[in-house]
């Protein structure tokens, strides 16, 4: 593994690099609002895409990197994104078809500025559909409005959206749902969450 940080508008970002020897393909995750990379759900879907042939980067937002709590604007989360991912899709990901991603607020991050990457599909782990008890405040259209495959793994008893409070996909849609035992965390079961990444990167990432 190595590291590489890229400077952004709102700091430098950081990118910890798990290289395939013969990479397929590349996928990119970013953590969570109050986690970070160490996350199980990361780290199971890291270890199924070096098993299935892709390169992953996980990466830490400026604010991470800075040592601070509080997340920033998601304007802000964005451009720092979309900043790092083009430096490594110009560099250490040259020319390899990509996945982004990210759990809960890194999902909502790589569904925002999906077109915008160049992404060729898109991973959702524990997609925080609504805060929890407020399924009135849905982030769905953030899901689909992304028109690449996407998957969304999502915990069943997560109080931030459970497998069935997702409604139906928009028409043409390749958004697909895994529902894998466990809450936000996806630590029930991480063999279920890194099944579910296995079996669906392949084709993603052939679909390019």
């Amino acid at each position: 593994m190595s590291t590489r940080e890229v400077e952004t508008l709102h700091g430098p970002a950081r990118a910890h690099l798990h290289p395939a020897e013969k990479p397929v393909g590349a996928l990119v995750l970013g953590h969570g609002a109050g986690g970070g990379i160490e996350a199980p759900d990361l780290v199971a879907a890291t270890e199924a895409a070096g098993e299935v042939g892709l390169s992953v980067a996980l990466v830490e937002q400026p604010y991470m990197v800075a040592g601070k709590k509080a997340q920033p604007a998601a304007s802000k989360l964005d451009e720092a994104w979309v900043a790092l991912v083009e430096a490594l899709r110009g560099g250490e990901l040259e020319g390899l078809p990509l996945v982004v991603g990210g759990r809960s607020a890194g999902a909502r991050v790589a569904c925002r500025t999906a077109a915008e990457t160049g992404a060729a599909a898109v991973l959702c782990l524990a997609f925080p559909l609504h805060p929890p008890g407020k399924p009135e405040r849905s982030r769905e259209a953030e899901l689909n409005e992304v028109s690449l495959p996407t998957l969304v793994v999502q915990g069943e008893k997560d109080p931030f959206g459970r497998p069935e409070e997702f409604g139906n996909p928009p028409s043409g849609s390749q958004q697909s749902l895994a529902a894998v035992p466990g809450d936000h965390g996806l630590k029930a079961d991480t063999d279920a969450v890194a099944a579910a990444v296995r079996d669906w990167l392949p084709g993603a990432v052939a679909r390019r």
